[in-house]
């Protein structure tokens, strides 16, 4: 396999030059959360209560005049629930400048812990945790993008072009990244993301690529794209894989690892420059049937019930292919007409506008 060396690669752009340190994030349930602040509240109730008895002289109770141990827990705990029923008070200058300077920080620190931090975990990692738990419940015949550089970044565009742009279909695409920027801005335009190296199988088991339809892997190196089409090959026998390569001569080793289809990206844009020296008219055509959206673009339909039995000529539409079965059929081709009701249609059409809302 024809690789980019490491000093090409950084050339390139491939490596990152801001080396920084990422921790990780380790996920604890609600009820542990709460549990860890319970403990702290009653670690500062056990100051609380060692401060006002140890300045037990100076607080008086008003059923027996003196504070005993029981009175400065019973003292404390009325104190930080912020109850304050003034049967006991400090009356000496020491009691109450603890108190000012000791004992209302406290209630303070108290309240926060228990009120604004407890109900915060509640409320955040429940619903995040029910949340998840129900979308990937829900999640069936999704697809996957494994790289969301300027090729996934397409592929995910023409997706969701090719359905309307709508809600329900971008939250059936998962992209998966190793970059957690990355990961952030494909959240950020409403697809679920997973952050992690995508040749590693637990990290494509979070994004449910065992139950996916489909499977992109858009990745920037040749390796990584083989890697990645091994493992999610493994682990769904089923599923639709198309990968990108920038060399052809790596493109039959994704075909043996798993891939149902493979485009070579230099090759593509090299045929496309060649095209546009020899005929600029040409090669604008290819550009715009490349752009989804936008002119004219490559759709596949079905035969509808009017056609059937007719030529691939005198359809309405300007066909290129047909597929039948697993055979795809030029438009030129004696076998192709007359068409038939099982038969798929590549055709070009003139764009339609983009869907709005």
């Amino acid at each position: 396999m024809n690789l980019p060396s490491h000093d090409a690669a950084a050339r390139d752009g491939q490596y990152e030059t801001d080396f920084r340190v990422l921790l990780p994030r380790y996920t604890v349930a609600p009820i542990r959360q709460v549990g860890r602040r319970l403990l702290m509240a009653l670690l500062v109730m056990v100051a609380t209560v060692f401060i006002v008895y140890a300045d037990r002289g100076g607080y008086h109770d008003n059923a027996d005049g003196s504070v005993d141990f029981l009175d400065a827990v019973y003292y404390s705990t009325v104190t930080l629930s912020t109850t304050g029923y003034g049967d006991i008070v400090p009356h000496s200058d020491s009691a109450r400048l603890s108190n000012i300077l000791l004992v209302t920080p406290l209630r303070v620190l108290f309240l926060i812990i228990l009120v604004g931090t407890t109900l915060e975990v509640l409320t955040d990692r429940t619903r995040e945790q029910w949340r998840l738990t129900r979308w990937r419940s829900a999640l069936r015949d999704h697809t996957v993008v494994v790289g969301f550089g300027t090729k996934g970044r397409s592929a995910v565009q023409t997706l969701c072009a090719a359905a309307g742009g709508t809600v329900r279909e971008k939250q059936r695409i998962i992209v998966v990244d190793p970059n957690p920027k990355v990961v952030e801005s494909a959240t950020a335009h409403g697809y679920a993301g997973v952050i992690g190296d995508a040749t590693r199988s637990d990290v494509l088991t979070r994004a449910e690529v065992q139950k996916a339809r489909q499977i992109i892997v858009a990745t920037q190196r040749d390796d990584t794209a083989v890697l990645v089409t091994l493992t999610a090959r493994q682990l769904n026998r089923t599923a639709k894989i198309v990968a990108a390569v920038r060399e052809e001569e790596n493109a039959p080793l994704l075909r043996q690892s798993g891939a149902d289809a493979v485009i070579t990206s230099a090759s593509a844009a090299g045929r496309l420059l060649g095209l546009s020296v020899l005929s600029p008219s040409a090669g604008t055509v290819m550009e715009d049937l490349i752009q989804q959206g936008s002119g004219l673009d490559i759709v596949e339909r079905p035969v509808v019930k009017a056609e059937v039995g007719r030529g691939v000529r005198d359809t309405d539409d300007l066909v290129v292919s047909v597929l039948r079965g697993h055979r795809l059929l030029g438009y030129d081709d004696p076998e192709a007409s007359p068409l038939k009701a099982t038969d798929r249609l590549i055709t070009i059409v003139r764009a339609r506008p983009p869907a709005e809302g």
